[in-house]
């Protein structure tokens, strides 16, 4: 199909080369062969009249005019995908779709069991993939490499649909045999002691709970940090550490590890745990019935249990 004389295929070409900047990868991401790839980058730069990626040193680098394109290609894209390629219903026991979510491994610990087994009940046969914690999820829903981010809610975008899925309170976990075990947990004796916590991947930024202990005014010693959530409080046992953490989540592993539970002694506000998808797909009916099994997750994580 043409557009004013452009190949509209070649514009999914063009995202796949300003998204890898390489022949070579954006080949693979297209399952193309690496001339085929070339020829359609060879179209493109007659067509805008620019070259569109330009070697530098050992890898190419998109020009000013194709990053001028990128975001405006990559929401047609979008739009496409979302309006006329979108299938017009969804059948979770037939599909081959594959949907991808932006979690981190707390709530894959926590929240994650309980949707996939819903979705087993209902014999889906789509896939889920849990992508990891980056620095700026918001880029990949806008990009559409993410289907869903399930984040808390103060690190969503105002651009596109959100919704509360769940509150979480927070929790000091130590270790049992520790002498900080062996009194109350005094705000002078949380601030006196090292503290494990959790570093997001690759980011200056800090987690949701370490955003309102500073909120707070309060500087902690730490002594220990972990990229993920749910090593947190294994790594407290055997040391006079302590961890402040997702109170579903201590709950989780308290039978694992020889460890006790404690009540923050400053006040943190619950977290709203939120989910996002991006503006064009509210009607995605593969979305529409996976937001919906989202919520019966929720209801079945909370559910007493025997």
């Amino acid at each position: 199909m043409r557009f004013n004389r452009l190949d509209l295929n070649l514009l999914v070409a063009l995202d796949a080369l300003l998204t890898e900047c390489s022949i070579t990868k954006a080949a693979q991401r297209l399952n193309l062969s690496q001339s085929a790839t070339s020829n359609a980058l060879a179209r493109l730069r007659e067509y805008f009249d620019d070259d569109l990626l330009v070697q530098v040193g050992r890898r190419m680098e998109a020009t000013p005019r194709a990053q001028s394109l990128q975001e405006a290609v990559r929401d047609v894209l979008l739009r496409v995908d979302s309006t006329i390629a979108m299938q017009p219903e969804f059948e979770p026991a037939a599909s081959e779709r594959s949907f991808r979510i932006f979690a981190s491994d707390y709530t894959q610990l926590v929240f994650v069991p309980h949707l996939l087994a819903l979705a087993g009940e209902e014999g889906c046969t789509a896939r889920f993939e849990f992508l990891p914690q980056v620095n700026n999820p918001q880029r990949s829903l806008e990009r559409g490499e993410a289907d869903l981010l399930i984040i808390p809610r103060g690190f969503l975008s105002p651009d596109h649909p959100q919704e509360l899925l769940y509150t979480e309170e927070f929790v000091c976990v130590l270790w049992r045999g520790s002498a900080l075990a062996r009194a109350e947990l005094s705000f002078e004796r949380y601030l006196g002691a090292g503290h494990v916590v959790m570093q997001p991947q690759g980011s200056v930024g800090e987690s949701f709970e370490a955003w309102f202990v500073k909120r707070y005014g309060v500087t902690r010693r730490v002594a220990v940090t972990s990229y993920g959530f749910a090593a947190l409080p294994a790594m407290v046992a055997g040391t006079e550490l302590i961890a402040t953490v997702h109170a579903r989540l201590a709950r989780a592993l308290q039978p694992a590890w020889p460890i006790e539970i404690r009540p923050p002694p400053l006040p943190i506000t619950a977290m709203e745990q939120g989910v996002q998808w991006h503006k064009y797909r509210s009607q995605d009916p593969g979305l529409v019935w996976l937001r919906g099994l989202l919520r019966r997750a929720v209801l079945r994580m909370d559910a007493p249990r025997p």
